[in-house]
Formats: structure tokens, sequence, C-alpha cells
């Protein structure tokens, strides 16, 4: 994973509540072993039509709107349990959710895969949403470190887990964490008594 802290970017509005993991990456999609490719298919049956023509009205081929946030209704991430979720967010080049409330595991998936899934009040989503409607080109300063989000005329504070913080500050799963630790591991087996 690459590290995250400080990031300015633009976002892209999706103002549609209850977003599913079926809807993120169709299952039909899911047969990959790598997590490379599914940006591709991010959105696959909005995105296009069934003759695979790109549909003029879905946000993402509409080129007013790009950068690394995706701002969501509320209830994102809902349904099965799917990695490939996070995986198709993050390998199309979504670092950054926001939405007013997010699926327990779609967000730990988020976290273990980059993404700093930011959630805010149902008014501030709102006014979120409205900035970026009045200028598509609203930037927004995410500072992970402080735990801060800054744009649109908005400053917004957020809670995240303070293990997962650090791994994202880090660029680290949770695998890369452990062998991060692998000195401290071993002085710690060898200091035990065994009886």
């Amino acid at each position: 994973m690459e590290p995250i802290n400080q990031l300015v970017t633009t976002a892209v509005p999706m103002p549609i509540e209850h977003i599913d993991t079926d809807q993120i990456i169709p299952a039909r999609f899911l047969k990959a072993v790598t997590r490379d490719g599914f940006g591709q298919n991010l959105f696959r049956d909005w995105r296009y039509d069934k003759s695979d023509t790109p549909n003029p009205d879905f946000v993402l081929n509409n080129s007013i709107y790009s950068g690394q946030i995706l701002v969501a209704g509320k209830n994102f991430g809902c349904g099965s349990s799917r990695e490939h979720a996070a995986w198709a967010l993050a390998d199309y080049g979504f670092r950054i959710v926001i939405s007013s409330f997010f699926a327990d595991i779609f967000k730990g998936n988020a976290l273990n895969n980059g993404i700093v899934p930011i959630v805010v009040d149902d008014a501030t989503l709102n006014q979120i949403f409205e900035a970026i409607e009045s200028d598509p080109n609203t930037t927004f300063e995410l500072d992970l470190q402080g735990q801060t989000l800054k744009g649109g005329g908005l400053a917004i504070n957020f809670d995240i887990d303070a293990y997962k913080k650090e791994c994202l500050l880090n660029g680290q799963d949770d695998i890369d964490y452990l062998v991060s630790l692998k000195e401290e591991i071993k002085q710690f087996e060898e200091r035990q008594t065994i009886y």
C-alpha cells in the first residue's frame, strides 16, 4: 500500500444511498486472485450499458468530475462482505470515501486496503455535495495525522482507529505491521522463561 497522510484533491459526488458491494463491483468480476484490474469494473453496471457503451449520465463517465475522493450517500458498502469492493475503489484511484454511514465490514476492508473512510453527519454530507455541485473543481485537503479534512468552506474533524491510522500513515496492512515488529517479537520471545 502507498502511505497516505497529506492529500489535496478534487472529489466525485455520488449522492446515492445504500450502495452495496455488488453495485461497487458485480459478483461476476470476482474471479481474479490478485487485487489488480478491479478498477475497470468499478460500478460496472452503472457505468456501462449491456453493449458495454459508457453511460453518459453516470458520474464516473462525466469529465467534469475527477479526483481521489468519492463522496457517497449514506450506508455505503452495505451488502456482502467482499473485500473486492475496496480493491476496486483503490484500483480506480480513490483514496478517500466520505459518507454519513458505512457498513462495518466495508469500513474495515477500506482501511485494510489504503482507503480512508470518513464519516460525517448528514448536514455536512449535504454541504459537501453542494460545494462540489457549485464548483466541480473544489479541492479538499486531507491531513490524516491531524484527522482533518478541509475544503468547500468546511473544516471537518473525523475519527479513525489509532492502529489503522498508523498503518495508513506507514502504508502497511496488518501483515506488514506485524513484519515491522519482527525484532521486538524476537526479543520478547528470547526474554520468556520456559518452565
